[in-house]
């Protein structure tokens, strides 16, 4: 699928946002007054920062209240009540640390809780979508999650639960590239049952659909050689994970703690690129791009 820049830093954004949400809402670290305030602030600003970007590549933003009125069926509409939920708990939580110097416990882990569930909500977004085998699979969820809790734990100076929630969520990413090469080949999707006319045979294009490009064709049809993914692989997985990880090992201070989250940003920037470029949608077939 074609990359949006917005929904790309939206993913990875809001993932770290409500990452260091978790760790905040249950005490670690316990900050109070001013220098809980600077917490919360660079956590806001990734969550909030995040979902707002999410509503720029719709082609009406205008309408994007519309989606909090299907949460009985749709993950985007559901991602939307748990964050404004989430954001709304743990703010109630920051303002008693901030300006009362009180930490409110069973707040805390409310919003924790909620701030996972928010990931979640959004991973669901696309590990839902059987159109789109890379996708509709258990790694998802996970890959979500891992790089959420981990990201978070760096940010929010967790070195040792950074360490090892980093790693396994390179873990879980490695699984998910291996897993999804295969899916589409495994889900048995081809021309004849995209159409549905493969009772009487073999189904072939006899012409392209369209002289030219159309919106399905820009946004769900993009072909990414297997070369430059490796390559793009290999540079996501050492900046995401390895990187940081060494740094951390090494000397684990502010100058080197920087250094890790800037490269470790950068690789889940890359890693969330090839997640949405690396995407086949079934609707290639009848483009006859697979």
């Amino acid at each position: 699928m074609h990359p949006a820049p917005s929904i790309i830093f939206f993913t990875v954004a809001s993932g770290l946002g409500f990452g260091m949400m978790f760790w905040l809402g249950i005490g670690a670290p316990t900050v109070i007054g001013f220098n809980a305030f600077l917490f919360y602030l660079v956590a806001y600003a990734l969550a909030v920062g995040g979902l707002i970007s999410s509503t720029f590549h719709l082609g009406n933003p205008q309408r994007a209240l519309k989606a909090f009125t299907q949460w009985k069926t749709s993950w985007l509409s559901r991602e939307g009540w748990l964050s404004v939920v989430t954001l709304s708990v743990i703010g109630l939580y920051a303002i008693a640390e901030i300006f009362f110097y009180t930490r409110l416990i069973p707040l805390g882990f409310l919003g924790a809780v909620l701030a996972l569930a928010s990931v979640f909500a959004t991973s669901m977004i696309y590990g839902q979508l059987k159109t789109v085998p890379r996708w509709n699979q258990w790694t998802t969820p996970v890959v979500f999650l891992a790089m959420s809790l981990g990201g978070g734990a760096l940010l929010a100076g967790q070195i040792l639960p950074a360490i090892v929630l980093i790693v396994m969520a390179a873990i879980a990413v490695i699984l998910a590239w291996i897993t999804g090469d295969k899916a589409f080949d495994r889900a048995g999707h081809t021309l004849s049952s995209a159409t549905g006319l493969g009772t009487d045979g073999a189904v072939r294009a006899f012409e392209p659909p369209h002289t030219g490009t159309n919106y399905l064709m820009k946004e769900m049809v993009h072909v990414i050689g297997r070369k430059h993914a490796t390559k793009l692989r290999v540079i996501g997985m050492i900046l995401f994970a390895l990187l940081p990880v060494v740094l951390l090992l090494l000397s684990a201070n502010h100058v080197t703690g920087a250094i890790a989250a800037v490269s470790h940003i950068a690789g889940a920037l890359t890693i969330r690129w090839l997640f949405f470029a690396e995407a086949e949608h079934v609707v290639g077939l009848y483009y006859g791009k697979r």
